[in-house]
């Protein structure tokens, strides 16, 4: 599911660059507006990117608590 979802977002961004770059070759966006634009795109993509893995971790952390894993910390205070 991740992979299509990376997939399909990396289409995504690909299609909206060749058509930016349409719309630049027929004057009608400048070439400021286009590297505004993707670099807007790129910042929204990886603060995306960060919520997401923090989504993943904790969700991760409630399958290990549900199951009753037990976690590094739990080995270590087994040690001590």
């Amino acid at each position: 599911m991740l992979k299509e979802l990376f997939y399909t977002g990396m289409g995504g961004a690909l299609l909206i660059k060749e058509e930016l770059k349409k719309l630049e070759e027929k004057g009608k966006i400048n070439t400021t507006d286009t590297k505004s634009f993707l670099e807007s795109l790129k910042t929204k993509g990886e603060n995306e990117e960060t919520r997401i893995k923090e989504e993943l971790k904790t969700a991760i952390r409630e399958v290990i608590e549900e199951l009753g894993l037990a976690t590094t910390k739990d080995i270590e205070a087994l040690r001590k």
